[in-house]
């Protein structure tokens, strides 16, 4: 007789999706940036943001660890701010 296989339980879940983990809202004051949506890029850098911040160019390849503190830009096809959220 086999071993009975042994119940795996999610971390948490987030809206009845099991597996996924809650983010919290808004910790790195991303509303603050809601502005220079589709705004170029380049503009990121004078913006003075002195906490960690990152840039995600269109199509690029993102890291997938998550910090709640960090702001993400993202960019679209033209280099334009199209989204900013933590993470």
């Amino acid at each position: 007789m086999p071993a009975p296989v042994p119940m795996v339980q999610p971390i948490a879940s987030v809206d009845g999706v099991a597996g996924l983990q809650s983010r919290e809202p808004d910790l790195c004051g991303a509303k603050t940036y809601a502005t220079y949506l589709s705004q170029p890029g380049s503009i990121i850098p004078q913006l003075g943001i002195t906490k960690d911040y990152r840039v995600v160019e269109y199509r690029g390849i993102e890291p997938q660890d998550y910090d709640p503190n960090r702001i993400v830009f993202r960019l679209d096809a033209a280099g334009n701010i199209y989204n900013v959220d933590c993470g």
